[in-house]
């Protein structure tokens, strides 16, 4: 057995975030492109007398270190599956914003059954991986895959997305988080009594993907969550709005939020666009980043 093993995981955007009516299990039927950017937590696992999470890095204190950590979950169920001791110390090193709506928990759940995988050599199939994932939730198996993917049901069914170039964020990180179950909520508020469609993905949207037209994509970005984000957090549309003065080519909420996403030309632009955020004060911190992204990956 190898001393520790470490797992680099990116964050997500949803460059399309389609929802539908709530399913009698309280969830909702979704068509959600993710695109996985260069925003990376990175997750340790060392063998331990019992199972141990700690963390450092922005916001860590908001992470919670018990069993209902994602990435202790993701330990405690490839375990089972395998006849072992969950008995690890997993170490998070967030660089991803935490409850930002970019699928930092999520992340680390996936980087710690892959990191898990490989210190016990379980030799677990990817669809094996794929599957643990899908219990944890939702955004799960997509960090474990990155690059660009289509999710339908809940968003844990996934398909590949083709992207023929690379494209450039700016993520403007808010003070506090949001959490995903009021937003939905307040999702579910704001269109009770009108006809939710089915969600579907956006053929103008996938074909920007895989021509890797930054404009085009700019045009065809939509987050079905944002008017609940703002409904709950009113000062996002201060941010929004400074970052498309500022120069951004399309803006959005980023999943869930409180983090906005906004889509810019090229690397210059980006510096210029995050630069003009944290001049304007409508947010914490402003991070570039590229995408696609690789997915959980050993280091």
């Amino acid at each position: 057995m190898t001393h520790s093993v470490t797992v680099r995981v990116p964050a997500k955007v949803n460059v399309q975030l389609a929802v539908g009516a709530p399913r009698p299990d309280g969830f909702h039927d979704l068509a959600n492109v993710f695109l996985a950017v260069g925003l990376y937590d990175e997750v340790t696992v060392t063998p331990a007398d019992a199972l141990r999470v700690t963390c450092s890095g922005p916001d860590a204190g908001k992470v919670p270190l018990d069993a209902t950590n994602l990435a202790a979950r993701a330990a405690i169920a490839l375990a089972a599956r395998h006849g072992l001791a969950p008995d690890v110390h997993i170490h998070i090193a967030k660089d991803i914003p935490v409850a930002g709506g970019m699928a930092g928990g999520s992340a680390d759940g996936a980087a710690a059954l892959l990191a898990c995988d490989a210190l016990w050599a379980t030799g677990a199939s990817q669809e094996e991986l794929l599957e643990i994932c899908a219990e944890l939730g939702s955004d799960v198996p997509f960090s474990l895959i990155g690059g660009a993917a289509l999710g339908v049901g809940r968003g844990e069914q996934l398909t590949p997305v083709e992207t023929g170039g690379t494209f450039h964020w700016v993520f403007a990180v808010a003070d506090g988080g949001l959490s995903t179950p009021a937003v939905y909520g307040e999702f579910d508020r704001l269109t009770a009594g009108t006809r939710v469609p089915e969600p579907t993905a956006s053929a103008a949207l996938l074909t920007a993907l895989r021509k890797g037209d930054t404009r085009a994509l700019a045009g065809a970005l939509g987050n079905d969550l944002q008017a609940a984000a703002l409904s709950l957090r009113p000062s996002l549309a201060d941010t929004l709005a400074a970052g498309t003065a500022a120069g951004a080519l399309a803006a959005l909420v980023s999943g869930s939020g409180p983090t906005t996403a906004f889509l810019v030309a090229d690397e210059a632009a980006a510096r210029k666009v995050a630069d003009a955020l944290l001049a304007s004060g409508t947010c914490r911190s402003a991070r570039p980043a590229a995408s696609p992204a690789a997915g959980a990956t050993v280091v």
